[in-house]
């Protein structure tokens, strides 16, 4: 399995999770908008969520939408794989040891 991912690749397969059957492109980065504090470009999400479809972290269905501002035009509704999930999980494990023994370095205190 590859090195970590990248801190933003990070937070849109969480995000994809947190939003569970609502993770269309929108819902996600209001998500990520909201818990990371700041904005998010269309291009920077799109251009990562296409990237982590290529290697196989997430997979997408493209469903009509019930929208009346979208005409009926399909929205695409993003899920986390079996692999996306493992490397989520080995990223965790790859930051949690470099962050061990460091609390006191890093507390307020």
């Amino acid at each position: 399995m590859p090195g970590i991912l990248g801190s933003f690749e990070q937070l849109v397969l969480l995000a994809i999770l947190r939003r569970g059957d609502g993770a269309f492109a929108n819902a996600v980065r209001e998500e990520l908008e909201e818990g990371g504090g700041r904005p998010v470009s269309r291009g920077a999400l799109y251009r990562t969520l296409d990237r982590l479809e290529e290697k196989g972290y997430l997979e997408s269905i493209f469903e009509g939408s019930v929208i009346p501002e979208r005409g009926g035009h399909p929205m695409r509704r993003f899920s986390v794989t079996d692999r996306g999930i493992d490397q989520l999980k080995a990223s965790r494990a790859t930051l949690l040891r470099f962050w061990d023994g460091l609390g006191r370095v890093l507390s307020d205190q």
